[in-house]
């Protein structure tokens, strides 16, 4: 019987190639052929009998990829088919080579953190322009009746707004009775437990009552209009609308950024309602405060703080309904991209959010607000 088992010798710079390389045979192959050291100058396959993928992968492994593609075209005994097969299988070996190992060196992180701070900035120059563009729209739009979109206004007012109400009160409810909780039991020691009431009344008008809402709608409608227009344009819808004439930042922007702006603050003074009601339960039930009591010490809060909160929200529902568009129409042409875009969304928002917050916060403590 003929003995068909494969083999690879280098004699005087020819490599030779004998029996059937083969996947039947590549457990042998593996065993027997070890990586060639020396370069062959010619290739000679006149004894092989057979030859697969498998085969021709093995074979690129063992004399290499470049090497084997400056062999091929001169080599003998081996027929068009077999030799094209080796160019493919060598050429696809070639293109997909390992990644080099990430360097941990301290240049590196540097550049890393470099490309990192240049991608925000033109993240920030991106956003400034789009907030441009909308801005101009707008004012375009204002005084031109037939180009206001009433029923898309109400019906994005409706999603933003009147559906959020539920998740905002049970939130803001169950903080305000957390923040009390928590107030009484240091108050407490200093027998000031009266004061738990002063601490829900201020911390919900300035500062919770509007950023919660605001986070709650980042991750709930900013993502929300995201997801919209990023699968519009990847279903060619944007493009759609420009083929006729039709401004996508009229007709789409305006009436999400409008009906953010109206319903932020609306929805800021139910959760300083909610967050009042959570602190009375708790007052009521756990502290020995009565409700006319509770009441009593919340007309006492000078009014300017309430408007040191609402104030902020349409600043707030501004930078997340722009964040959200502009994420929107970035995205490309895949479902990938939605879902990336979406996740970018909501961290910037959140992220601008708390930032200007913060920095409302610092300035109206130095102006004694």
């Amino acid at each position: 019987m003929k003995n068909n088992g494969p083999t690879l010798t280098l004699e005087a710079g020819c490599a030779q190639l004998q029996g059937a390389w083969t996947l039947e045979h590549y457990g042998q192959l593996k065993r027997n052929m070890s990586v060639v050291d020396a370069s062959p100058q010619r290739l000679e396959a006149s004894q092989l009998i057979e030859l697969d993928t498998a085969g021709a992968a093995l074979l690129v492994e063992l004399l290499g990829a470049k090497v084997l593609c400056q062999l091929l075209p001169n080599a003998s005994g081996l027929s068009a088919e077999r030799q094209a097969l080796l160019l493919a299988v060598a050429e696809a070996m070639l293109d997909h080579k390992s990644p080099p190992q990430a360097s941990l060196s301290w240049t590196d992180s540097l550049a890393n953190l470099g490309q990192k701070m240049l991608n925000g900035w033109q993240q920030f120059v991106m956003l400034l322009g789009f907030m441009g563009l909308t801005l101009s729209a707008l004012a375009c739009s204002i005084f031109v009746p037939s180009r206001w979109r009433i029923t898309a206004l109400v019906a994005q007012m409706q999603q933003c707004g009147l559906n959020a109400v539920p998740i905002v009160v049970l939130l803001t409810f169950l903080v305000g009775a957390v923040v009390a909780f928590l107030g009484a039991t240091v108050l407490a020691n200093f027998g000031a437990t009266i004061y738990t009431v002063d601490l829900v009344a201020y911390s919900f008008l300035r500062e919770f009552g509007v950023l919660l809402t605001a986070i709650l709608l980042a991750g709930r409608t900013a993502s929300a209009f995201t997801a919209q227009l990023g699968s519009m344009k990847v279903n060619e819808e944007l493009d759609a609308l420009r083929t006729q004439g039709l401004d996508p930042i009229t007709l789409l922007v305006l009436p999400r950024l409008l009906a953010l702006v109206l319903t932020l603050p609306l929805l800021t003074f139910v959760a300083i309602l909610s967050g009042f009601l959570g602190g009375a339960m708790v007052s009521l039930l756990s502290l020995d405060i009565s409700l006319a009591q509770y009441l009593s010490i919340l007309q006492q809060i000078p009014i300017r703080h309430l408007w040191i909160g609402l104030g902020k929200a349409p600043i707030f529902a501004f930078l997340i309904a722009l964040i959200g568009c502009l994420e929107g129409f970035k995205v490309s042409g895949s479902a990938q991209s939605v879902g990336q875009h979406t996740t970018s969304s909501v961290v910037q928002s959140i992220f601008v959010v708390i930032l200007l917050d913060a920095i409302a916060a610092l300035f109206l403590m130095e102006m004694g607000w």
